[in-house]
């Protein structure tokens, strides 16, 4: 049953890649633009480090499967393209492997074809410090992703009705696992008040994985017999949204759901993010041209992420978070309903007063 599920997951995300589109919040997200602040491209580099965690490049293949047959040859592919780019990579959750050690080879590929590269191992807020520990062990992983699902748990037919416990477990895993752990949603958002408790339980970074990207309340109920929960196709916050939420939180945080190309990541960055994961779209694009098409993809976007960089001034990542920013539309709305300032993001930079000093 676990394995029909993931073939399902997998056949349903990759259909609803095909009917994303329209407005997303990362497009109410604008830089100001200063024509003399770029630099020489040779000073940039993509190298970028969060709570302890350093990545070679701020992109990566971010948690999708595993756990049949036919995913586990999408996470060799997918294990394929991240080490001929160097991108992190992180397993799809590893429920399955609990449930049937035999299917233990469906992930571990992702390791024997990236021997080298950072691998994140994914587990459910539900597992055991010991089941964590096998996770980690499995894949040799540079770090533990928990995933966070009520909202996906809620619409599955077969899903856990139990969230109290979550809590609790993520401390122990935290104190007991032997690698920083990210806790990462599933495409619903993180908020400021989920992030300073997961922060004072010692979490090492947090993934907002917001709304806009893979729906899973949406593919949990075209699973079902009768789409009982279609009211909640727009639950959630989108990235943008819980990265401007997050300002000053003192917890290092990743960007993801609803990334659609280089600007958005850059965008995430700029909004303080570490890095940014994809998952979806990286997923349909290997769907439908295999490594080839993933490969090109990546390597694309890389080069047009440090050609943004050059544009904008900024030697590496955390440079970007210098730069000015405009927040407007539903994203602005949601900012003055949470009481964020988002005034001081246009002239963040510095380049105002310099210019208005010129001119005195």
């Amino acid at each position: 049953m676990i394995a029909n599920r993931k073939d399902d997951h997998v056949r349903l995300a990759a259909e609803q890649q095909g009917r994303l589109g329209g407005h997303h919040e990362f497009d109410d997200v604008s830089f100001v633009h200063h024509a003399l602040a770029g630099i020489d491209r040779s000073d940039v580099s993509l190298a970028t480090s969060f709570g302890g965690i350093d990545w070679p490049v701020p992109l990566c293949i971010n948690a999708m499967t595993g756990g049949s047959t036919k995913t586990g040859l999408i996470n060799r592919d997918l294990a394929i393209a991240a080490r001929e780019t160097g991108v992190p990579i992180a397993t799809g959750s590893m429920s399955a492997y609990f449930a049937d050690e035999s299917v233990a080879e469906t992930f571990s590929v992702m390791r024997r074809e990236n021997p080298d590269g950072f691998i994140m191992a994914n587990v459910n807020a539900t597992a055991s410090v010991e089941r964590a520990r096998r996770a980690v062990d499995l894949m040799r992983a540079d770090a533990l992703q928990i995933h966070l699902n009520t909202i996906q748990e809620t619409v599955m037919p077969e899903g856990d009705r139990s969230f109290a416990a979550w809590g609790p477990r993520i401390e122990e895993i935290v104190a007991g696992v032997g690698v920083p752990v990210i806790v990462k949603e599933v495409g619903f958002g993180l908020s400021r008040e989920t992030l300073l408790r997961l922060r004072d339980m010692g979490v090492r970074v947090a993934d907002v994985a917001g709304r806009g990207g893979t729906n899973f309340a949406r593919i949990e109920n075209d699973r079902r017999d009768a789409a009982d929960y279609s009211f909640l196709d727009g639950w959630g916050q989108s990235a943008p949204a819980c990265l401007l939420d997050a300002q000053g939180v003192d917890l290092p945080v990743l960007a993801s759901g609803g990334i659609r190309n280089p600007l958005d990541v850059v965008r995430g960055l700029a909004l303080g993010a570490g890095g940014a994961g994809v998952s979806g779209l990286f997923l349909r694009t290997l769907l439908d041209g295999g490594v080839p098409a993933l490969l090109s993809l990546i390597s694309t976007w890389l080069d047009q992420i440090e050609a943004l960089m050059t544009a904008l001034g900024a030697r590496t990542p955390a440079d970007l978070t210098r730069c000015d920013l405009l927040i407007q539309g539903r994203l602005s709305a949601f900012c003055a309903a949470r009481g964020i300032d988002t005034h001081r993001l246009a002239t963040r930079s510095g380049a105002t007063h310099e210019m208005i000093g010129g001119i005195r």
